[in-house]
């Protein structure tokens, strides 16, 4: 499963891996726009990801992590949904693995600074899903970018590390403990 983490709009993909294949279950967005309370826009996504959790059963989960931007309040409410989604996650065991926005387009596109409409046609190509079925949205195939993304690294020589938390990081990369007070 693909997260691309919003407060206006949440777009999820889901693919199903059989070896060197993947194909589309499903896409699409939590539409939370019409929520003006912030917290009730991260109860709306905790609620939404857990259900979707509910319903597929992934294996993983893939987000795209907050970009760094000019608007400081516009990354904190962005963490903040990255956050509650992870948490839904890890409630359950899902091994999370974060890409960052270029590396999602790249492995998707080849083009680091590619667009939605890019990223959206290069998927319904690979992927070989009807443009019909490809959502308003874009946030939605910004989702599947990420589940796609972790799909071709995970069959790449050189995998992505992950971590359940930051106890397991320290306990796995004790040599990064550092002693100097501060």
């Amino acid at each position: 499963m693909g997260i691309d983490p919003g407060t206006t709009y949440m777009g999820y993909g889901v693919i199903r891996a059989d070896g060197s294949k993947a194909s589309l279950m499903t896409l699409g967005v939590i539409d939370l726009h019409k929520i003006k309370d912030p917290y009730l826009t991260l109860r709306e996504v905790f609620s939404s990801v857990t259900r979707l959790i509910e319903e597929h059963l992934p294996d993983e989960l893939a987000i795209e992590a907050p970009f760094f931007g000019k608007n400081v309040q516009s990354m904190l409410k962005l963490g903040r949904a990255q956050g509650v989604a992870i948490t839904a996650a890890l409630l359950r065991d899902i091994p999370i693995t974060e890409y960052a926005p270029l590396k999602i387009k790249m492995a998707i596109t080849g083009n680091g600074s590619a667009s939605k409409e890019q990223v959206a046609d290069m998927l319904r190509r690979m992927l070989h899903i009807p443009q019909d079925l490809i959502p308003q949205h874009l946030d939605a195939t910004d989702g599947l970018a990420a589940a796609y993304c972790h799909f071709l690294q995970s069959k790449s020589p050189v995998p992505e590390i992950k971590y359940r938390g930051w106890k397991e990081f320290l306990t796995k990369n004790p040599e990064k403990i550092s002693t100097r007070k501060r």
